[in-house]
């Protein structure tokens, strides 16, 4: 997709079957947006206005860079910091109306800002559930009844980043652990629109309770992060990149979040990303335009599409080059606010049947890493697209027993550390006020962060990658300075790179003042001897006289290096009147002269 253009999206619904509740997001860009609309019953082509948050954008700066640095940055955007998510160095910044989009370009060409976007906005909209798919057909499709001989998803927590759970429900009362609403940073986590309760009850509703449903990881809890206060559900991408962090620093192991375009969005990438480094997996919805989104695939993220009981793609589910996997997404038989039952569409709720096989493997086999689980996800898929990965199912749609299988089967014994290089600055290169630096950090099961240290002194520690810092040089004593790197895999396995010796020179050459003054000069006669007469020339200068001489009628008569000068004029059969001029010159080649005329 590119900039300047605004995108149609179509979504078509039988009418004889619910929707979602939609999560649009507009196009990451900083000049673009796609909105899609969702009515029951018919197609519809929709042009939408982009929506973010007025007055505010995302901005990560470089590891190291200090508070002091940024705000001069910012400032002369006259922009202002007024939130920090220190896990992934995220500032939420303060900008003025309407600017958001210029600032946004201009900071993101700044050499210590990784990436600067725009709080993009997520809409839902509302859509009628039909109460007559009362058959969970989506279970034994993907042989959860034979996985859950094995695992149930006991000990992991699911994160359900939307827009809240219903807590008082009797499918999910006992299923909860605390959680927080990072839309406004409190802990009040009640469903303010009911999508999240369809999607928590998806993962993990209690299970052979002899009430309501089943859910794939009955024995897991749900964790429920609230990311909007907003009653249509929208959400701003700040919410959400604050509630995985949050998610990740409070022991949930797979976050579900089922908002599409999530893969565009460098801050939700870099709170997948911590989430990783933290043993987490993140799923995420491929969304409901039925059409080829064009999206990059995330490395931290697993994307779902969604699937029918026929093993077909739904029609109205996205794909394209992002799709890892695909699991059923129609006529999923879930729990909903208020205490009752909905039969729900949409990758929304593949992307909650992803995220409990996921727990099930998990609890399977506690020491598998993110990749490991991924990798298993993805090989252990039945394969429906008939050649291996393909757009609209990724690898294929999730088989549960196979998958929690693999995990029983599979070691996790990480001992490779990970490789770890400088690429910049140079060896032997001069360094002087805030310095980029460059490290490349690679590993078979992924690096969790990367410390800088000069001279053995830490410098700062970065999470995310790509790798890099800005350091302050003026911290360091003028001279030679060697900078280190170590990375870390999730295992705790440590790389460190070869040492970068740099030159430190802060310190300014001394100030250079041109020297414009020319030396003063004197000549007189020190009288006469025969034929001769004798002259005496002396000057003086505020550098000091590189060169005295002595002329007669312009033609030299005698020179010095010094400031003194006497000479001798031979005066035999010599008539008339001749000047006698004494000059003076410096180092900057300023000159001076002085004449006297004398009559023979």
């Amino acid at each position: 997709m590119t900039n300047n253009t605004f995108f149609r999206a179509r979504c078509a619904v039988a009418a004889t079957t619910s929707v979602e509740t939609r999560r649009t997001f507009n196009k990451l860009s900083l000049a673009s947006a796609v909105a899609l609309t969702l009515t029951v019953g018919y197609s519809a082509d929709v042009l939408a206005a982009p929506k973010w948050a007025e007055g505010r954008i995302l901005v990560q700066t470089k590891a190291g860079l200090s508070d002091v640095e940024l705000d001069k940055i910012l400032r002369s955007h006259n922009g202002k910091a007024i939130g920090h998510l220190r896990q992934i160095n995220l500032h939420i910044v303060e900008v003025p109306p309407r600017a958001e989009e210029a600032v946004a370009q201009a900071l993101a060409h700044n050499p210590n800002v990784e990436f600067a976007e725009l709080d993009m906005q997520v809409e839902a909209g509302q859509i009628p559930n039909d109460p007559s798919y009362a058959s969970a057909w989506h279970l034994p499709k993907i042989q959860a009844p034979l996985a859950w001989d094995s695992s149930q998803g006991s000990g992991v927590t699911i994160a359900i980043l939307d827009s809240g759970v219903d807590a008082t429900h009797p499918d999910l009362a006992g299923q909860l652990v605390a959680g927080w609403n990072s839309a406004d940073n409190t802990a009040n986590t009640s469903d303010i629109n009911g999508h999240g309760t369809w999607v928590a009850g998806t993962a993990g509703a209690a299970t052979n309770n002899a009430i309501g449903v089943a859910s794939v990881a009955g024995s897991a809890r749900i964790m429920p992060v609230r990311v909007t206060n907003f009653s249509d559900g929208s959400a701003y991408f700040s919410a959400i990149a604050n509630g995985l962090t949050w998610a990740a620093d409070h022991g949930a192991q797979v976050a579900n979040i089922s908002f599409d375009m999530l893969t565009t969005s460098n801050s939700v990438g870099s709170a997948a990303q911590y989430m990783n480094s933290k043993g987490g997996v993140v799923v995420v919805a491929a969304g409901n335009s039925g059409t080829d989104r064009g999206y990059s695939d995330s490395p931290y993220m697993i994307s779902v599409s969604a699937t029918g009981s026929n093993d077909a793609k739904a029609s109205w589910s996205s794909f394209g080059y992002y799709v890892d996997v695909a699991a059923p997404g129609a006529g999923i038989w879930t729990t909903s606010r208020g205490g009752g039952y909905s039969a729900v569409n949409g990758t929304s709720f593949a992307s909650p049947v992803t995220a409990g096989v996921v727990a099930l493997m998990k609890a399977a086999n506690p020491s598998l890493s993110p990749s490991s689980l991924e990798d298993i996800l993805k090989n252990t898929a039945d394969d429906l697209g008939g050649a291996g990965w393909d757009t609209y199912y990724g690898y294929g749609r999730v088989n549960a027993a196979a998958a929690v299988q693999t995990a029983m089967q599979t070691q996790n014994i990480d001992s490779q550390a990970p490789n770890v290089s400088i690429t910049s600055p140079s060896s032997n290169s001069t360094v002087a006020g805030i310095a980029a630096v460059n490290v490349s950090a690679s590993d078979n099961m992924g690096v969790t962060r990367v410390v800088l240290f000069a001279n053995g002194q830490q410098i700062a520690e970065d999470n995310t990658s790509p790798f890099g810092f800005s350091w302050d040089t003026t911290t360091q004593a003028d001279g030679s300075a060697t900078l280190v790197a170590y990375g870390y895999d999730t295992a705790g396995n440590q790389g460190i790179s070869g040492g970068v010796t740099v030159t430190v020179d802060n310190i300014p050459e001394p100030k250079v003042v041109a020297d414009t003054t020319p030396p003063t000069v004197s000549i007189q006669s020190t009288g006469t001897r025969g034929k001769n007469m004798s002259f005496q020339i002396n000057a003086s200068d505020n550098v000091g006289v590189t060169l005295t001489s002595c002329f007669v009628n312009g033609q030299l008569l005698a020179a010095s290096s010094t400031d003194s000068l006497s000479c001798n004029w031979n005066t035999n059969k010599l008539k008339g009147t001749f000047t006698i001029s004494g000059t003076a010159e410096d180092a900057a080649g300023n000159q001076s002269t002085t004449s006297m005329q004398v009559n023979l």
